[in-house]
C-alpha cells in the first residue's frame, strides 16, 4: 500500500475551493425518475435495500444510472483504490473521483453548492464530527444497509443518516534517519531536539484527522472529551517553542524531510513505512499512551445525490465482508471488525499488520465533538499565530 496526500487539503484556500466548486456546479438536475421501479419504488427515498426491492433490484437500478461520484477519497488513502476498482468491476459502474485531496468541509460545500446539480457527489466520506454537522444540516439520506445491525451502537445514527466506516488511532509518525531519538508521547515532542520537525497533516478546523490531533494532545495534556482547550495549549507551546511546523504533512513533505515528525491516523503513517522503505526512509510509528485518541470516518448519502441507487449500492459494497476487508488491508480498522471475525470472515493476516495498541477506545459524543469543534474554531488560529 502507497499513500498520496491526505484527504485535508483545501486547494488554493477554503475560498477558493468553494469557488472551484462554484464554477463547476452546472449540468442538468438528476433524472430520479430514471430509478424508479415499475411498482413507484424509488431509489432516491429507498431507506433499505429490501425497501427497494431486494439487491437485485438495487443492482439493476444502480447499473441504469451507470454513474457514481465521490469527492475527496484518495486512492492511496486507506487503501481506497482497490475498493473502487473492486466496485467498477464488480458492478460496471463508472466512478469519477473528484478533488481526491480535498477536505471533509469541501465534502459538504459540494453538496450545498451543487444542490440540484447532475455534478453533486453521491456519498461522502466525512471526518465524524464533519458527518455529524451535515446531519444536523438535514444533508443526508436515512439507508440501512444490510449489515447495519451489526455496527456498533456507538458508531452510527440511530436514523441511519451516517455510520463509521473505517478508522484508527492518532500516531506519531517519525524518519528515523533524520531524527536521532523518534518521541513515542505527546509529552517527549515538547523537547528542545526536535524544533520545527513537528506536524499535522492539515488544518484541524477543516481536516478530520488534524481534529484528532488535537484532541488526543488534549487528552495527553489533561483535558477529556469535554475539554479540547488543553490540546490547543498543547500546540501554542509547540508554536513557541518553535517545534511545531505549519507545513501540512504529506507523502511528498516527509520525503524531503520538510515533516520529519507527523501527527496522524495510524493508517497513514503505517503505510508511509511500506512506502518509503524503498525510498531510503525509515518511518517509525507509535500510537502515544498518553494521548490515546480513536476515531472512524463515517459514510453518507447525499440527500439529492444524483445517482441515488449507485450511491445505495456503493454503500452496500463497502459494508460487505469484501469491503471491510480492503479497508483493513489499507491498515484500518473497519467498524464491523469485530462482527467479521464472529463471522470467520475477517482478513486475519491484515489485522495482525496493525500497529499494536491496548485497551479499549472510547468515543466522544455528539455534543461533545461539537463543542470541541466551536473550541477550535475560535482558538486554533490564535494558538499557532505568529
Amino acid at each position: 500500500m502507497t499513500v498520496s496526500l491526505p484527504r485535508k487539503t483545501v486547494l488554493g484556500g477554503s475560498l477558493a475551493a468553494v469557488a472551484a466548486f462554484a464554477l463547476s456546479a452546472c449540468g442538468a438536475a438528476p433524472d430520479n425518475a430514471s430509478t424508479t421501479t415499475k411498482d413507484g419504488k424509488s431509489a432516491a427515498t429507498a431507506t433499505s435495500a429490501t425497501a427497494f426491492g431486494g439487491m437485485d433490484a438495487l443492482v439493476k437500478a444502480a447499473k441504469k444510472e451507470g454513474k457514481l461520484h465521490i469527492i475527496a477519497v484518495p486512492r492511496d488513502w486507506a487503501n481506497y483504490g482497490a475498493i473502487i476498482d473492486g466496485f467498477q468491476k464488480k458492478y460496471g459502474i463508472t466512478i469519477e473521483d473528484e478533488s481526491p485531496d480535498g477536505s471533509s468541509q469541501d465534502e459538504i460545500n459540494a453538496v450545498t453548492s451543487r444542490k440540484g446539480q447532475d455534478r453533486a457527489p453521491d456519498v461522502l466520506d466525512l471526518g465524524s464530527s464533519f458527518a455529524l454537522s451535515a446531519a444536523q444540516q438535514d444533508l443526508l439520506a436515512p439507508y440501512k444497509v444490510a449489515s447495519y445491525g451489526d455496527i456498533p451502537a456507538a458508531q452510527k445514527d440511530p436514523r441511519a443518516r451516517w455510520y463509521n466506516d473505517y478508522g484508527g488511532y492518532i500516531s506519531i509518525g517519525c524518519d528515523a534517519k533524520r531524527v536521532k531519538s523518534c518521541p513515542t508521547t505527546f509529552k517527549d515532542l515538547l523537547k528542545p531536539e526536535y524544533k520545527g520537525q513537528v506536524a499535522l497533516n492539515g488544518n484541524p478546523t477543516k481536516s478530520g484527522s488534524a481534529f484528532g490531533g488535537v484532541y488526543a494532545a488534549a487528552l495527553a495534556s489533561g483535558g477529556s472529551f469535554d475539554d479540547i482547550q488543553p490540546g490547543l495549549d498543547f500546540f501554542a507551546k509547540l508554536k513557541k517553542n518553535g517545534n511545531y511546523t505549519p507545513v501540512e504533512s504529506t507523502p511528498a513533505t516527509v520525503e524531503k524531510g520538510e515533516t520529519p515528525i507527523s501527527i496522524d491516523w495510524d493508517y497513514l503513517n503505517a503505510g508511509y513505512a511500506d512506502e518509503f522503505t524503498s525510498k531510503g526512509v525509515d518511518w517509525k510509528v507509535a500510537i502515544p499512551a498518553d494521548g490515546q485518541y480513536a476515531q472512524y470516518y463515517s459514510q453518507a448519502i447525499n440527500k439529492d445525490a444524483p445517482h441515488p441507487a449507485a450511491a445505495r449500492l456503493w454503500q452496500e459494497y463497502l459494508y460487505s465482508a469484501e469491503g471491510q476487508n480492503l479497508w483493513l488491508k489499507g491498515y484500518a480498522r473497519p467498524a464491523l471488525m469485530a462482527a467479521l471475525d464472529k463471522a470467520g470472515t475477517l482478513d486475519k493476516p491484515a489485522a495482525a499488520k496493525l500497529p499494536k495498541v491496548t485497551g479499549t477506545p472510547a468515543f466522544p459524543t455528539e455534543d461533545q465533538q461539537s463543542k470541541a469543534k466551536s473550541a477550535l474554531a475560535q482558538g486554533w488560529g490564535k494558538a499557532v499565530s505568529g
